[in-house]
């Protein structure tokens, strides 16, 4: 089989399309034939990285989908032709998460990850692929789905007639905001592009902020929603943004932080979240009992992922390319 490896290189030098053995499932084990991977800001962390060594001969990518192709003694919960995706980290399959979980990541620092076409995992590490998608749609769930699942409905409770900030319209915050659409609940979007905003407005946003144009866009948010804030916040920036989100945060409300996309740097005044009783929700994905609740939401809400480009296998140092230049609108999916 083919699989792609990283390998030494610097950027798109780092990956290298090899020819390997096609691995055999062990007791416990499932062999998926994968059809799709999507890619996320991680991955081309992980490929910057791949200079400075530990990672070469590594799997990239955490996120992909495909069939059952062949099954290790033991398994009953899946049959060859089921339709399956993998779930981020490997070994978090329920409960409260635990620090041993880290190196479960798959495509990570030491877990082989499903840019292959063929992978093998264990049996619960995989979810069923909710009938109305197509592999493409899901192999864009496993990270940013359940990222932004965990943060703003499993741990941050939001519902009908919350206020949700979208930083950007990436693959989480589009998430962010079907999920806040299908809930009932109000959607203010910030981002660069006028033409971006237009594409949320009909996915439902209803706020609609160019950040670039209005570079003061917590008291832009502030003035919409007559002085109340955003009772959620997806805050994808950083340094960069995180004053302005504290800013922007509603008593009460529950900043929902995931992202590092504008570099490390000062640490924010944290201060405004005593005096308005607001928390900040520390989430790194989620476990697979996250990826199946967030499955049944998707399937009972016939929520489709949105979906930057699709690009073909041989076509990797494109996809992510593509995705350094953050253009993108939704995820920039690998299709088998």
């Amino acid at each position: 089989m083919k699989a792609y490896h990283l390998n030494g290189g610097a950027g798109a030098g780092g990956l290298v399309l090899a020819d390997v053995s096609r691995p055999e499932p062990a007791g416990g084990e499932v062999r998926i034939r994968v059809e799709a991977a999507s890619l996320n800001y991680r991955d081309l962390m992980i490929l910057d990285r791949v200079g400075q060594g530990g990672l070469n001969g590594r799997v990239p990518l955490s996120d992909g989908a495909g069939v059952v192709d062949a099954i290790g003694s033991g398994v009953t919960q899946w049959q060859p032709g089921d339709r399956v995706v993998a779930s981020f980290f490997r070994d978090w399959v329920a409960g409260p998460f635990k620090a041993s979980y880290i190196p479960s990541a798959l495509g990570g620092n030491t877990m082989d990850g499903m840019l292959a076409e063929y992978v093998v995992l264990p049996a619960t590490a995989l979810v069923s692929v909710p009938a109305h998608l197509s592999a493409v749609e899901a192999a864009t769930l496993p990270c940013a789905g359940v990222t932004a699942w965990h943060g703003l409905i499993a741990r941050g409770g939001m519902g009908k007639g919350d206020t949700l900030l979208v930083q950007g319209t990436g693959g989480v915050a589009l998430f962010g905001l079907q999920f806040a659409v299908a809930l009932g609940a109000r959607a203010i979007v910030i981002s660069s592009s006028d033409e971006k905003l237009a594409r949320a407005k009909a996915l439902g946003g209803s706020i609609l902020i160019n950040y670039r144009d209005t570079p003061d866009w917590d008291a832009a948010l502030m003035k919409a929603t007559e002085g109340e804030g955003a009772s959620h916040i997806l805050e994808l920036g950083g340094p960069g943004t995180y004053d302005r989100s504290l800013r922007s945060i509603a008593s009460g409300g529950k900043i929902v932080q995931i992202g590092v996309l504008t570099g490390f740097g000062p640490k924010p005044d944290l201060a405004r979240l005593q005096w308005e009783n607001a928390d900040i929700v520390g989430v790194t994905v989620g476990s697979r009992e996250h990826f199946t609740a967030m499955n049944r939401f998707l399937t009972d809400k016939a929520i489709h992922p949105i979906v930057d480009r699709v690009y073909g296998f041989d076509e990797v140092p494109h996809a992510f390319a593509h995705l350094r230049t953050g253009s993108h609108f939704g995820k920039v999916v690998v299709k088998l």
